[in-house]
């Protein structure tokens, strides 16, 4: 029989994803690798520069993310309410919330992320997030 999911994202942990920015996994597919979190985005933070390895979508849920410098420099600024699709490929080499902010993120893949000199750093991924959410259960 097939089942719902339902997530009561009120009642589930922040995990730290670094560089003030917090996430709650909702769900992951070792079927499809596609993987859905919500990022909580302290003001003046950012990710760091990322490549993605699969297409990715986005809706804003609260504040501003600014996406390769944002409108003024030719990129995105997506406010509360917007919605954005990145491509599988495309590089992001700076990605800032000037405040807070929280998104909602659908990713159909991985996304690898870069050190700042581009050089690859680690892989985000279903299995990844997985892992994190098994460790973060065992800690509380």
């Amino acid at each position: 029989m097939t089942h719902d999911t339902y997530v009561a994202t009120g009642d589930m942990p922040w995990l730290n994803f670094g560089n003030g920015i917090d996430f709650k996994i909702l769900r992951t597919s070792q079927e499809t690798g596609a993987w859905s979190v919500l990022f909580r985005c302290a003001a003046g933070s950012s990710f760091n520069p990322h490549r993605h390895l699969a297409g990715g979508e986005y809706l804003m849920l609260k504040g501003t993310m600014q996406v390769r410098g944002g409108k003024e420099k030719g990129g995105v600024t997506a406010k509360a309410g917007d919605y954005g699709y990145e491509p599988n490929g495309v590089l992001h080499d700076e990605t800032f919330f000037p405040e807070e902010s929280e998104l909602y993120f659908t990713n159909h893949g991985a996304i690898q992320f870069l050190t700042p000199d581009l050089k690859p750093d680690f892989v985000l991924d279903y299995a990844l997030l997985e892992q994190l959410g098994q460790s973060a259960a065992k800690a509380a």
